[in-house]
């Protein structure tokens, strides 16, 4: 004993000047590490868990050495989170990219098959690519790896210990909330500067693609457009030696009139050294031709050409080669732009679409709504002819001749039609416009919506690991592809109706964040407040509550009896609830459809069958130990009875009337209310029938006589 109090001493001395030197704590931390199992042996133990779960150890030496405060173990415990987020960021990150690349792709595989791309075009494509998806991916690497980490540490017990050292969620949250807001600012930044560079890159590749030649890939037995102004039909090839048999051509100039047939027994195809050309020679072949010419244009008469050649070669116009287009036609697209061109050319944009605007009007103005000035006399006169009881319009056009009718409906039909097709094309060009702008704020939004989803799907996701407290690649990736599914669904509805013009653009934009935004609030609450938001029985009992199901009674005869029923009290008990509940059903009339108003407007209190539950349930639960296999079988038959969901809707009278105002939620509410009232009354009949059966069971029992 003298030996460990001097050992315990000796530790308090050096402890108090490791602290008065101030060294490094972790070197402090690990030198406790090493002197501790010389002074406790139940600091030993832990020693022993160092092995297990070293963060455990470091934490506890923590908990039972107290620092100078307990900042700088916080700080250890912000890196050691960062480290376990960090490695798992850097991977779901790459997966997601990797995932939304390859659906990308998918998008415009046509694009790339067939079409003979180098290998460098290739790589210019997958690299711009994976820039411009790199924000979309941010938000889902998040989300996934705040699930994993917190899901691995509830796994494993450390974050019990994080909260049972005093430390809340939030606490532990901050160092990560620290880098999701910088990757948010990065994303946000990303976007602005590196990310409209990228999509214009990648547009100018895929216009660049469409209009390359396909590979040259002659097929057999069909005919191959593939090559500019002709059909080429192959009936056999020879692989080994490039030879094709059996060769017909349509080779079109003008028009089909003009069209040239060529036929030849074998040929060969072979592109030139600059790609621009291919060389066609035909062997045993005939050539038939229409000779029509501007001259001969107005005669029946057609010129016709036959030639037969024993060789030919035949040059047919095939750029091979891949050029980039010109990237003007790409420059009003507003996802190739920076927030600062973005503001510049909206104004831009309403500058000259007011200006087109207010000419249309004038234009209109001028041409089809021409006022006629009258002078006073004249507009008193025709004030007093329209309000007139025997002016009709129709007099004037009934009093001319048939011929001045007709000139008249047509010069009518004529000038509004005339009118529509000049309106239909205006409106052309303002809608165009209109579109231009929607797509500018859309985009001039999108940059702060998709960088802040970054720390949107981090209180999501962080949480949620907190609270379901499972790691690994399982549920995870399970629950982040749910939320992700959900957040991807209304971003995208949100966009295309705002693009269309159905809904603002702030609306559509803003309708994932306003949606996800309250979820994350909400589960971060829970979790900080350790709410089982997913206990399973919870949720199972709230939806069989709401579907109005129920669990069947279930009382098993007991080993041990410690007191004896009291038959006659029961039997007094079970007589008197009968009455009451023959006399419940008689009065409240439960098979007739309850009142709407009394339901939801003017509600009296009924807490008759609250009592009589109560009674009932005391007294099986006093039968409950009883020897008679009857009367056990008899009280299982006792239904579980919902007390109040026959009354009214909801306690409070304001919820009731609100349910009321809005009218599909009242009338789910009404019927649901109805339904209880029918089971009640089957309910009330089987407890009064089982009722009788028991009281007659117990006057039948010789310990009652």
């Amino acid at each position: 004993m003298i030996i460990f109090s001097n050992m315990q001493i000796y530790f308090r001395l050096l402890q108090k000047k490791l602290q008065d030197l101030c060294i490094n704590s972790f070197f402090f931390l690990y030198c406790l590490h090493l002197i501790v199992p010389l002074a406790t042996p139940n600091v030993l133990v832990l020693n022993n868990m160092r092995k297990e779960n070293s963060f455990f150890f470091l934490y506890c030496l923590h908990l039972i050495v107290p620092l100078h405060g307990k900042m700088i173990g916080i700080k250890k415990l912000d890196v050691f989170i960062a480290k376990q987020f960090g490695l798992l960021f850097a991977g779901t990150f790459l997966i997601s990219l990797f995932v939304l690349m390859m659906q990308f792709l998918w998008r415009y595989i046509d694009e790339l098959i067939g079409k003979g791309l180098s290998m460098d075009v290739l790589a210019q494509f997958f690299w711009y690519m994976g820039l411009m998806l790199v924000p979309q991916a941010l938000p889902l690497a998040i989300l996934l790896s705040s699930l994993i980490t917190f899901g691995n540490l509830g796994e494993s017990s450390e974050l019990t210990a994080i909260k049972a050292a005093g430390i809340s969620l939030m606490q532990a949250f901050r160092s990560l909330i620290v880098i999701t807001i910088i990757v948010t600012l990065g994303s946000f930044y990303f976007q602005n500067n590196v990310g409209p560079d990228a999509q214009k890159n990648l547009t100018q590749l895929l216009l660049s693609m469409k209009q390359k030649s396909p590979e040259l890939e002659i097929p057999e037995g069909v005919f191959y457009d593939g090559i500019p102004q002709t059909n080429l039909y192959v009936q056999k090839k020879d692989m080994e030696t490039g030879k094709l048999y059996g060769i017909m051509i349509y080779k079109m100039t003008d028009s089909y009139e003009d069209a040239a047939i060529i036929l030849a027994d074998s040929g060969m195809l072979q592109s030139t050294a600059e790609k621009k050309h291919l060389l066609l020679n035909l062997w045993s072949g005939e050539w038939f031709e229409n000779m029509r010419s501007q001259e001969l244009a107005g005669s029946a008469s057609i010129p016709y050409r036959r030639e037969s050649f024993v060789h030919k070669t035949i040059v047919l116009d095939f750029d091979g080669d891949f050029n980039l287009t010109d990237a003007s036609g790409i420059a009003g697209n507003a996802k190739t732009k920076s927030l600062q061109q973005i503001q510049t050319d909206l104004d831009s944009l309403n500058h000259i679409y007011d200006s087109i605007g207010r000419q249309y009007y004038e234009d209109a103005q001028r041409l089809y709504y021409i006022p006629k000035k009258l002078t006073g006399n004249e507009m008193k006169n025709a004030v007093k002819i329209a309000n007139g009881k025997d002016f009709n319009t129709d007099s004037i056009y009934n009093k001319l001749k048939p011929e001045k009718r007709r000139m008249a409906l047509h010069n009518a039909i004529n000038k509004v039609q005339t009118e529509t097709t000049d309106l239909e094309f205006k409106a052309m060009i303002t809608d165009d416009g209109d579109y231009a702008i929607r797509q500018h704020k859309i985009e001039r939004i999108n940059k702060f919506t998709l960088a802040f989803s970054c720390l949107i799907f981090f209180f999501i996701g962080a949480p949620l690991g907190a609270i379901i407290r499972k790691g690994g690649l399982g549920i995870p990736i399970i629950i982040s592809v749910l939320v992700f599914i959900i957040y991807y669904i209304l971003d995208n509805t949100g966009y295309r109706m705002a693009r269309g013009g159905m809904w603002t653009i702030w609306f559509g934009k803003g309708l994932s964040p306003v949606i996800l935004t309250p979820v994350a609030i909400f589960f971060t609450y829970k979790a900080n407040n350790d709410s089982a938001v997913f206990n399973i029985d919870a949720w199972r009992n709230i939806i069989m509550r709401m579907l109005g199901l129920r669990l069947k009674r279930h009382i098993s005869s007991k080993e041990v009896i410690i007191e004896d029923p009291n038959y006659g009290q029961d039997l007094e008990v079970l007589t008197k609830i009968t009455e009451d509940i023959t006399n419940y059903a008689h009065v409240h009339k439960l098979k007739s459809p309850p009142s709407p108003v009394k339901v939801f407007f003017k509600y009296m209190p009924d807490h008759a069958i609250e009592t009589i539950n109560e009674r009932l349930e005391a007294t099986i639960e006093d039968l409950a130990n009883t020897k008679d296999r009857v009367i056990m079988t008899e009280i299982n038959k006792y239904p579980i009875i919902a007390t109040k969901a026959h009354t009214r809707p909801f306690e409070h009278k304001w919820l009731n009337i609100a349910a009321a105002i809005i009218i599909p939620v009242g009338t789910f509410l009404y019927f649901r209310m109805w339904r209880f009232r029918l089971r009640l009354y089957r309910d009330l009949k089987v407890i009064k029938q089982t009722n009788i059966n028991i009281c007659e069971r117990i006057k039948a029992m010789p310990i009652y006589k």
